[in-house]
C-alpha cells in the first residue's frame, strides 16, 4: 500500500529532529514508501466547502542541520490526500481551533491523525478531567478566592495556564510563599483563560512519566526526570530521559482511558502520570516517540503507521 500523506507542521527547518515525534513519523512513513507532502497552518485556505493548501514535495534524512528536501509548491485540495497528520505544536489558540474546523471538513474521507473535532474538543488539561479519580487534586478557574481556598486545603500547589504547553510559565508555590499575590497578579494580566492549581506532587523529583498510548493501548513510556534545580521536567526545559517501567497503577490508567481514546480517534496520544496520578492528556502534537526508541524501548512510529495503514485498507 503506498499513501499520498501530508504533514500540517511548523516551520520544517526550525524542528530538532533528534527529538522530534512528527519527524520520525515522515522516516518511517518514507521508509514505508508513501509520498509525503508538506504545508504549514498558514498556508490553509477554505473555499466554500473546499479545503486547500499550499504543499510541497517533502523528502526526510536523519541528518541533523541537512534532514529535509522540499519541491516547488502548489495549490492543492486536501481532500485529495489520503492521511494528513495535523502535527503543528501548541499554542492552543483560536489559529489552532480554526485549523481543526478546516480539516474536519475532510475527516473521514481522509484520515486526519488526530481526529480534528475530537483534538479540538479535548485540550490537554481540561480533557484529563474526565478522570478524576486518576487525578491528583485539581482546579481549574481564575477566581481569587477559589485558589486561596484550594491552597490552604492543600498546601503546595503548582500554577499552570491552562492551554500552556512545554512547561511553560509553571510555578510552585509553598504553602507561606510570599510570591502568591505578585503570581495571581500576573497570570491576570498574562492568560484570560482558566489556570489550573493543582496539588504539588513531591513524587516529581523522581520523574514525571511520559507514556504514549497508540488506538488506545499501551505503546511505550519514557521517564524525564527534572534537573535538580528545575520543577519542569519536560526534555525541552533540560528534563533527562531515562528508560522506564510501567506500574500497576500506570497500566490501570491507560486501560482505563483507553477506550475513551479510540472511541474519538485519538490514535497517537502522550499522557503525564507523576508517582501514579495523571495530570494531562497530551493529544495536539504528542512528544517522546524518539526517546523511547533510543532507549531501546519500541519503534512507536512504525505502531502508528500499522494501525493508519490499517484504517485506510479497511
Amino acid at each position: 500500500m503506498t499513501l499520498n500523506v501530508a504533514v500540517q507542521l511548523d516551520p520544517i527547518e526550525r524542528i530538532i529532529i533528534r527529538g522530534d515525534s512528527t519527524f520520525a513519523l515522515l522516516l518511517e512513513a518514507q521508509a514505508r514508501g508513501h509520498k509525503l507532502s508538506y504545508y504549514t497552518p498558514d498556508r490553509m485556505a477554505m473555499v466554500q466547502d473546499g479545503v486547500f493548501a499550499t504543499v510541497q514535495p517533502l523528502s526526510v534524512r536523519d541528518k541533523a542541520g541537512d534532514h529535509f528536501t522540499l519541491g516547488e509548491g502548489k495549490r492543492a485540495l486536501l481532500s485529495s490526500f489520503d492521511v494528513i497528520l495535523m502535527r503543528q505544536d501548541p499554542p492552543f489558540d483560536l489559529n489552532y481551533i480554526t485549523a481543526t474546523h478546516f480539516l474536519e471538513r475532510i475527516h473521514p474521507k481522509t484520515l486526519v491523525i488526530n481526529d480534528p473535532a475530537s483534538v479540538r474538543n479535548a485540550p490537554e488539561k481540561v480533557f484529563v478531567t474526565h478522570f478524576p479519580q486518576l487525578m491528583p487534586p485539581t482546579l481549574l478557574t481564575r477566581d481569587l478566592a477559589e485558589i486561596k481556598a484550594f491552597r490552604a486545603e492543600h498546601g503546595d500547589i503548582v500554577m499552570k495556564p491552562l492551554y500552556g504547553h512545554g512547561g511553560g510559565a509553571v510555578f510552585r508555590l509553598t504553602r507561606d510563599d510570599l510570591n502568591f499575590g505578585s503570581l495571581y497578579d500576573m497570570f491576570t494580566a498574562t492568560f484570560r483563560e482558566p489556570w489550573v492549581v493543582q496539588k504539588f506532587l513531591p513524587e516529581v523529583r523522581d520523574g514525571d512519566k511520559r507514556i504514549i498510548l497508540v488506538d488506545g493501548e499501551y505503546a511505550g513510556a519514557v521517564n524525564r526526570v527534572p534537573a535538580a534545580d528545575d520543577l519542569r521536567s519536560n526534555m525541552v526545559r533540560g528534563g533527562s530521559p531515562k528508560e522506564t517501567e510501567l506500574s500497576g497503577r500506570e497500566r490501570e490508567i491507560c486501560t482505563t482511558i483507553g477506550p475513551a481514546l479510540r472511541e474519538r480517534g485519538l490514535l497517537l496520544v502522550g499522557i503525564d502520570v507523576i508517582g501514579g496520578w495523571l495530570t494531562e492528556i497530551n493529544v495536539t502534537s504528542p512528544t517522546g516517540v524518539r526517546a523511547i526508541k533510543n532507549l531501546g524501548g519500541p519503534d512507536i512510529a512504525a505502531l502508528v503507521w500499522d494501525k493508519i495503514e490499517k484504517k485506510r485498507a479497511g
